[in-house]
């Protein structure tokens, strides 16, 4: 089995790097692990490698919430120290702690 180092984590909040919308890593693929036809729909000056984690966010940007599947290269941490208003980030997460949400595992019920 390969491990793969990431640079985010589960529950933490990260922004796209050129996009307007930022989330909270729900999961990550060590590598790409969407449909070819989703890699393929990516303009090609601006299709990321498939060799790198891959991140499931809850997103949202001014006016939605939505599912996002990101790759490593196209996140940043978001230093704004907002939390999220995507209504299911309540349903999976503890509390904000200012950079990231709590996690099942880093708080008791």
């Amino acid at each position: 089995m390969n491990i793969t180092s990431t640079q985010f984590t589960i529950g933490q909040v990260v922004r796209h790097r050129e996009h307007p919308f930022r989330g909270v890593i729900v999961d990550v693929d060590p590598e790409f692990s969407n449909t070819e036809e989703w890699w393929q729909s990516i303009p090609e000056e601006a299709r990321p490698r498939k060799d790198q984690p891959f991140y499931h966010l809850l997103a949202e940007d001014e006016e939605v919430a939505y599912l996002a599947y990101v790759s490593e290269q196209n996140l940043l941490i978001d230093e704004s120290g907002k939390p999220l208003n995507n209504p299911q980030v309540a349903e999976m997460f503890g509390e904000f702690q200012g950079d990231s949400y709590a996690t099942p595992y880093s708080y008791r019920n």
